[in-house]
């Protein structure tokens, strides 16, 4: 959405309990405000903001390199996916609506979509694995614009229009921390929406090509308002965060709660986050574990979201895991940090996603 371009708030959180583990604050060398980051592993993360601005670390943050994409300075990256240390995409909010996509750790990239029309606006980017993702912009004419590939990013084409619920007046994503829209399983992806008078909640059960829609609690009411995150553990069990970006710290109604897949959702319980929360992501390989950042601190919930326990109170947009251990944080100009130890009381169930594995 393109009035979360202003977007700057305060979030704050009533824990279920204090955590030992904190984040690591880090020295990227820059000012621009980060609003995306993908972790590839405890070593390995790669992030995207404003001024053209994309970075990448494979020493676990000791050293950032600022990759130069050409032709992009103006450009805000809110959307990243990094496959491993050398091929991502990225794509930017606003105008011109582009992504990008690189395959040996940044030194090149090639376009590999733009989309002049003023409307369109990529809030966020998400996949399921290397080939199959999607890309999600602002409406266009009333209608959701839904890009899919099959091939890694190098290739993207629109969903049409008729496959999913048309928009409503003044609908639109947040583009805060690249996570409005999410997948999970083999073919589940969801996208959140607000600043129409209600939030909703988009679901599509067979790789994006049709969609269904449910309206939440989350309160939507004006145009700065709504949901800005949404998180699935499995294609049942997902979590959406928001708030209002005019009134940061109010905290009625900003978190919900699914465990049908998205066809209904209930208000969280009392130690939810209060205030603004930007972002919600989930831990992989822990069953069921979901943090969430916001300016004024982070969290993380063992149970779906119904309650939440600190991490700490440092100002994060977006949050990025690929273990209990092994998770990245950015923000407002240039913050970026590791989680240092691992989230208590979160137990590994598989061996988490940490590959390099490049094409």
């Amino acid at each position: 959405m393109q009035r979360s371009l202003l977007f700057a708030a305060a979030l704050a959180f009533l824990p279920a309990g204090v955590s030992a583990q904190q984040w690591q604050l880090l020295d990227a060398g820059t000012t621009a405000s980060l609003r995306a980051v993908s972790a590839v592993n405890a070593n390995v993360a790669w992030a995207g903001g404003s001024r053209g601005t994309v970075l990448r670390t494979t020493d676990g943050g000791r050293h950032w390199q600022h990759l130069s994409v050409p032709g992009a300075d103006s450009l805000d990256f809110r959307s990243i996916h990094a496959f491993d240390s050398l091929t991502a995409v990225i794509a930017s909010a606003g105008q011109p609506a582009r992504i990008y996509r690189t395959q040996d750790g940044g030194r090149t990239w090639t376009i590999r979509h733009t989309d002049s029309r003023p409307s369109a606006f990529f809030d966020a980017m998400a996949f399921w694995d290397n080939r199959r993702g999607l890309v999600m912009s602002d409406p266009i004419d009333g209608h959701w614009l839904i890009l899919k590939t099959s091939d890694g990013g190098k290739t993207w084409h629109d969903i049409p229009a008729g496959a999913l619920p048309p928009a409503l007046a003044n609908e639109g994503g947040f583009a805060a921390s690249n996570t409005c829209l999410t997948v999970a399983g083999q073919n589940d992806a969801w996208f959140a929406t607000g600043g129409a008078g209600t939030s909703r909640v988009f679901h599509s059960s067979d790789g994006g090509e049709h969609w269904t829609v449910a309206a939440t609690s989350v309160d939507a009411s004006n145009p700065s308002s709504g949901i800005f995150g949404i998180a699935f553990a499995n294609p049942q069990q997902g979590v959406v965060v928001g708030g209002d970006y005019q009134k940061p710290h109010q905290g009625e109604r900003n978190i919900a709660i699914t465990s049908d897949g998205g066809g209904t959702w209930q208000s969280a319980g009392a130690f939810h986050p209060v205030g603004l929360v930007s972002g919600v992501v989930t831990v992989p390989a822990t069953g069921g574990t979901f943090v969430a950042t916001g300016e004024s601190g982070s969290a993380y919930s063992l149970d779906n979201g119904q309650s939440w326990i600190l991490i700490d109170s440092t100002a994060f947009y977006a949050a990025s895991f690929t273990s209990p251990s092994a998770g990245w944080a950015v923000g407002a100009r240039g913050r970026v940090a590791r989680l240092t130890g691992a989230l208590p009381g979160v137990a590994e169930s598989t061996h988490p996603r940490g590959g390099d594995a490049h094409e």
